[in-house]
């Protein structure tokens, strides 16, 4: 009885709903609305999380770095700030280098000349957004590059500073422009470097790039391209995962004993691992989720609103209807269940709509800023739940007031 008295109130939204064509798609586009800016985002920043840890993952599971400043990618509240370390001078580099030994561990010398160079090749330039890296030639081995034509910087280059570089694929395609590299001269600021390697893509999560880079030996950076005093970052790369935390406490030994810390002296150092970039990019992600889920909220409490005072009008429109189902013997809680199955048939209505925009909006933002295409069952599930609720709110009021009318007023309205 119950089961045939749910699908008769199904019959009967559904041709309401037919009827009022232009109330009803007006009413279902509001709720889309918020459906797809909660769906819309959430699949965005899940499709970027995913791409961030796929990205970051190639920077090598047993790699560490030492540094003075933090990412710079991370949020603060209360005024807090991450405190500013006396930047590592590169005597300091050098000597962590050549003192560290823990089980045949990988060190490598760093810096980071500048984050905004336009490099050049003849008529042919690059945009000036590409990273310039000063390193020695274990860096790549422990920042996960490979190279894929030509070789690495020998220890002479490194140490003499030879005016010879090694590139990214971005380089290649945007200077070259499907020449072979190897060989050829890139310049930037009028100084001439000849090409001796190209790295295997490393991929791209759009903000970040491995590809758009050139890295020129560590003595070169320093003698021709360096700002007054940078700050060196070290890479160890333990030989497995194993001992990456025992490696790690060698590290912070070693390092306090370069900087010549005495022992009630906190370090003055930074000791990030290759994945604390990428899970402090996705601990701030959550906030983004939360305000995705907050203005997916406020936009579908509009909607239901707007929804309410539709079904209220609907009631009015059809108070005669009422009447006479009442007249015939349909009981309130029938009449009741009514308007609430129209209402949440509405808000299923604009739910899929959401979705649908949603996935379109969110993916095509994820491709963008590199991520992959994802479908979040979850979240399209938890939508689509909420839509019932918010049937349920706004269809609520409407359907108890059609319910407690008179059949005899009723009858009689015009």
């Amino acid at each position: 009885m119950k089961r045939d008295l749910f699908l008769e109130n199904i019959k009967l939204a559904i041709a309401s709903v037919k009827a009022q064509k232009l109330r009803t798609w007006l009413t279902a586009l509001i709720i889309s609305f918020g459906i797809m800016a909660l769906v819309g985002i959430l699949s965005a920043t899940d499709a970027i999380k995913q791409s961030l840890e796929g990205n970051f993952s190639s920077l090598g599971a047993n790699t560490f770095t030492i540094k003075s400043s933090n990412s710079g990618f991370s949020i603060h509240f209360g005024g807090k700030k991450p405190k500013a370390f006396p930047k590592i001078t590169y005597k300091e580099a050098l000597r962590f280098k050549e003192r560290f030994q823990y089980q045949k561990s990988i060190v490598s010398v760093s810096y980071i000349v500048t984050g905004t160079a336009e490099i050049k090749n003849k008529r042919a330039k690059s945009d000036p957004n590409v990273q310039i890296w000063s390193v020695d030639a274990p860096y790549f081995t422990t920042a996960g590059y490979e190279i894929g034509e030509g070789r690495n910087f020998t220890e002479v280059e490194v140490n003499e500073g030879r005016p010879v570089a090694i590139i990214g694929q971005d380089i290649v395609e945007k200077v070259f422009d499907g020449e072979k590299p190897l060989g050829k001269l890139i310049s930037y600021k009028g100084k001439r470097l000849l090409v001796i390697g190209v790295l295997s893509s490393k991929g791209s999560s759009g903000i970040f790039s491995g590809d758009r880079v050139v890295f020129v030996p560590l003595a070169y950076g320093r003698k021709s391209l360096s700002t007054a005093n940078p700050s060196y970052a070290i890479n160890v790369m333990s030989p497995n995962r194993a001992d990456l935390d025992a490696s790690e406490g060698e590290t912070i030994a070693m390092m306090r004993s370069v900087r010549k810390l005495n022992p009630k002296e906190e370090n003055n150092f930074r000791i990030e691992r290759s994945d604390s970039l990428a899970q402090s990019l996705l601990e701030n992600l959550k906030f983004v989720t939360m305000g995705a889920f907050l203005i997916g909220m406020i936009a579908l409490f509009s909607a239901a609103i707007a929804l309410m005072n539709i079904m209220l009008v609907s009631v009015t429109e059809r108070t005669r209807e009422i009447g006479t189902r009442k007249a015939i013997g349909a009981k309130a809680n029938t009449i009741m269940g009514q308007f609430l199955t129209e209402a949440i048939l509405i808000c299923q209505l604009g739910g899929v709509i959401g979705v649908i925009l949603g996935l379109i909006i969110g993916n095509s933002v994820a491709a963008m800023v590199g991520g992959t295409f994802f479908i979040p069952y979850t979240w399209i599930i938890t939508a689509l739940i909420i839509c019932i609720f918010v049937g349920i709110f706004a269809g609520l009021y409407p359907a108890v007031k059609a319910s407690r009318q008179n059949p005899i007023d009723a009858l009689r309205y015009e």
